[in-house]
């Protein structure tokens, strides 16, 4: 395929979620760069972070910072007045929509209080609705696309991430669905999956990862705490501690797909940029009898 074949990034433009740091970053400096016009959410944009004062300091017209938190109806609204006042030609519509932003966290289900399946869903699941929603109607009027960033863990589990996995595979359902309503308006909806690129987004870090636990071990009961154990509970923080540091810590994997799903004529429905292991292992685990699946990954599972 050849870059004439491929949409034009001139004259087109593309709102990210997420922008502080990591993909949302890194995506919205290489978009720029292609020559898209840029509209990059930021969270803390109003209390001048580091990722939005980047960004604003390139000091280019075809770079568009805004404050945006994707739980906030008004922010939300307050940024697709933006764009639409933005726009050069506002009846063509926007381009591309990439939900990126997120958050995560960890603890095993009788630790998690329900309060932390609600925050994490409402970043990354009800979010990616609520901004999905409130810009479809720009993004059909150009025929565009809507790109969502989910995860591996949007399609299979792991221990002690229920409260990010159930998020995840909401993001992918609502995906799922809403692909195949737009179909017959001509725009495409498409999922990335990346795998572990936690060392570079930084979406869990150490200290992060201490004040979980304090949490986590303060909310739970005594029965819990007494049949789980403190050594138990020290061993599992140790272990998600050393986890911040794993992955992948080159984002192109990442970002070139997205690149891919917003200018091929053909885009793939998922994207999958991770490591042959975890490639397998996804396959493994979606395409296998579930005992089977448990059973080579999960330490205690039997047949």
């Amino acid at each position: 395929m050849t870059f004439k074949q491929r949409q034009r990034a001139e004259g087109k433009a593309v709102l990210i979620t997420g922008c502080d740091k990591g993909f949302g970053h890194a995506l919205a400096k290489h978009l720029h760069a292609k020559g898209f016009t840029v509209f990059a959410g930021c969270l803390l944009m109003d209390e001048n972070g580091d990722g939005a004062r980047e960004l604003k300091n390139m000091k280019s017209d075809r770079m568009k910072v805004l404050q945006m938190d994707v739980c906030s109806d008004q922010e939300v609204a307050q940024a697709v007045d933006f764009v639409k006042r933005t726009l050069k030609e506002p009846e063509k519509g926007l381009w591309g929509l990439v939900n990126n932003a997120g958050v995560s966290t960890f603890g095993e289900v009788e630790f998690a209080s329900l309060d932390n399946y609600k925050k994490v869903a409402e970043v990354n699941l009800w979010g990616t609705v609520r901004v999905t929603k409130a810009f479809l109607p720009l993004i059909r009027r150009a025929k565009g696309r809507v790109v969502n960033i989910t995860s591996m863990l949007g399609r299979m589990v792991s221990p002690s991430r229920s409260c990010y996995c159930v998020s995840k595979f909401g993001v992918a359902a609502f995906s799922d669905c809403l692909r195949q309503e737009m179909y017959r308006w001509g725009v495409r909806v498409i999922l990335v999956e990346p795998s572990n690129f936690v060392a570079a987004t930084g979406i869990l870090t150490a200290e992060g990862i201490d004040k979980q636990a304090e949490a986590l071990w303060a909310g739970a009961s005594d029965t819990v705490r007494e049949d789980y154990g403190g050594e138990y509970f020290t061993r599992h923080v140790a272990m998600m501690k050393s986890f911040v540091n794993s992955g992948l810590k080159d984002m192109s994997l990442v970002v070139n797909d997205i690149t891919d799903a917003l200018t091929s004529p053909c885009p793939n429905n998922r994207y999958n940029p991770m490591e042959t292991y975890w490639w397998v292992r996804l396959q493994v685990m979606t395409h296998l009898p579930t005992a089977i699946a448990d059973w080579l990954y999960i330490p205690g599972a039997t047949l």
